[in-house]
């Protein structure tokens, strides 16, 4: 359970956009490195968000929190998908353009092996490096980049279906 206490409804949210009719991106950013943070520590375990307010909280300010958590999560999902599909982008152009540079460094090799000069071994030995360089940053985005914002992705999509309770305490009981 993530546990999150506040005085009342209205703390969760910038104080420059309490009263904004979106729900999109006004939560405090406080409140979702919290959220995030928590969901990290728990890892796959199953959870919910309790929030508890020393205030009677209205029926439709707690919908608003829900909505916003949601929807909020939601977006920061959508941001990731964009990233991936940068990720994507790059690692297609960085991988035919390495496959691209080593036909091209295979058959500069071929054809002038023996033949060219200082000049010709440099610009072919160049174009292998320049092929193998492309080709490594292409793995290491499909390889090391890519699992980390599927995992950011997943564990937004967890936050934004994520059972959340309202719960009303007195000062005294904390």
């Amino acid at each position: 359970m993530i546990a999150i206490a506040a005085g009342k409804i209205e703390d969760l949210y910038h104080d420059f956009d309490k009263h904004a009719p979106y729900v999109r991106k006004e939560l405090d950013q406080d409140l979702v490195e919290y959220i995030i943070d928590s969901v990290s520590e728990i890892g796959d375990e199953d959870f919910m968000i309790q929030f508890r307010f020393t205030t009677l909280t209205d029926k439709s300010l707690t919908f608003r929190v829900k909505s916003s958590i949601e929807n909020y999560f939601l977006y920061l999902k959508e941001l990731k998908y964009r990233e991936l599909a940068r990720l994507r982008r790059s690692f297609f152009i960085l991988f035919f353009a390495g496959l691209l540079i080593l036909s091209l460094s295979v058959w500069v090799n071929q054809k002038f092996t023996g033949q060219g000069g200082v000049f010709t071994l440099v610009f072919a030995e160049g174009l292998t490096v320049a092929a193998w360089v492309a080709l490594w940053n292409a793995i290491t985005i499909f390889l090391i980049n890519w699992a980390p914002h599927r995992r950011q992705i997943k564990m937004y999509d967890r936050v934004a279906q994520a059972t959340i309770q309202f719960h009303e305490s007195s000062q005294n009981q904390q």
